[in-house]
């Protein structure tokens, strides 16, 4: 993803967001700005990315249509647990993480969430690039900020996978899965996954911030640029949700676990957590830090989170490295 919009493009994308067609004409009547600006407009929206069909005599529209998070909408779907959030949508951004962490440092509340439309420079676990496009993923970051310190968050990231997995079960997706440490999954291919960077002392207090990336469709373009199998929500459920709808839920179920995880840590919920691990039982290699390999069977977690692998040389506890496919 290049280039950085300036406000007025996000307006045109507005109008292009129901996927229907719209004359240059009518939009710039609309934006009151000349024709030339509207069609200047549309070759910086190009340029970032966002593919516009052409047809002479109908106008533009997005080859993708686009629905945008709404504040509103998203405060009302969150009902009772709204006083816990303050949602802000913001359009592109580098990192929703970084941006947040930013103002983490500055005092921004528990709660703080930042939902981006366009990431300019997503970021996922061990510095891997997150590929996303205009409104075909929900990305956005959470701070929560807990009165232990960062050595007592061991777990914390498969917690809010949990999360993640249970707000998909509302939804229509029953058979969500978990690969430690932080990836969701789904029909074999991965459908989301959890970046967490904190800030503090070790004894407390700290603040976290959760990124959380789902794959909402999985364009063409975008499914070319990922080095590993993917999948998307529209490809799973039978009645895809809206992405105000979802991002509710998600932040629904992040609450429920983070209140948990804030009084008990994620021992109680390893269990659950098991049950969803897609790789349980299966021999698998476990790519580490520095390069070498560990084979064994992945026997589940820990009530610290770590990885349980049962090896030549007996049971073992990771607390790092990355499960091979």
């Amino acid at each position: 993803m290049s280039g950085t919009l300036e406000l007025r493009a996000w307006d045109i994308l507005k109008l292009l967001s129901n996927g229907g067609f719209h004359s240059g004409e009518t939009m710039a009547q609309h934006l009151q700005v000349s024709r030339a600006t509207v069609h200047n407009d549309l070759i910086e929206i190009e340029a970032a990315g966002i593919a516009v069909q052409r047809i002479h005599g109908k106008g533009y529209r997005l080859t993708q249509p686009w629905q945008p998070l709404d504040e509103h909408a998203i405060h009302i779907a969150l009902a009772d647990v709204a006083v816990r959030f303050d949602v802000q949508v913001q359009g592109q951004a580098t990192s929703s993480n970084a941006l947040l962490l930013q103002r983490a440092a500055q005092g921004a509340p528990s709660g703080s969430v930042l939902a981006v439309e366009l990431q300019t420079a997503g970021r996922g676990r061990l510095g891997r690039i997150w590929h996303s496009s205009l409104g075909n993923a929900l990305t956005f970051s959470v701070l929560w900020r807990f009165d232990c310190g960062l050595n007592a968050l061991s777990g914390l990231s498969l917690a809010v996978g949990l999360a993640i997995v249970r707000a998909l079960q509302r939804v229509g997706l029953p058979n969500a899965g978990l690969k430690w440490p932080n990836d969701v999954m789904a029909s074999g291919a991965k459908l989301g996954g959890v970046l967490l960077e904190a800030q503090g002392d070790m004894l407390g207090p700290c603040a976290v911030v959760i990124g959380i990336g789902l794959n909402c469709s999985l364009p063409l373009h975008l499914e070319q640029r990922i080095d590993q199998s993917a999948t998307a929500l529209d490809q799973l459920v039978d009645e895809m949700p809206s992405r105000n709808d979802l991002l509710a839920a998600l932040l629904q179920e992040l609450v429920k676990v983070l209140d948990e995880f804030s009084q008990q840590g994620f021992a109680g919920m390893a269990g659950d957590w098991q049950r969803h691990h897609v790789r349980q039982d299966e021999h698998i290699t476990l790519n580490m830090p520095d390069g070498s390999k560990v084979q064994g069977m992945a026997k589940g977690v820990n009530g610290r989170g770590e990885l349980l692998l049962e090896t030549a040389g007996g049971l073992q506890t990771f607390n790092s490295g990355e499960v091979g496919l």
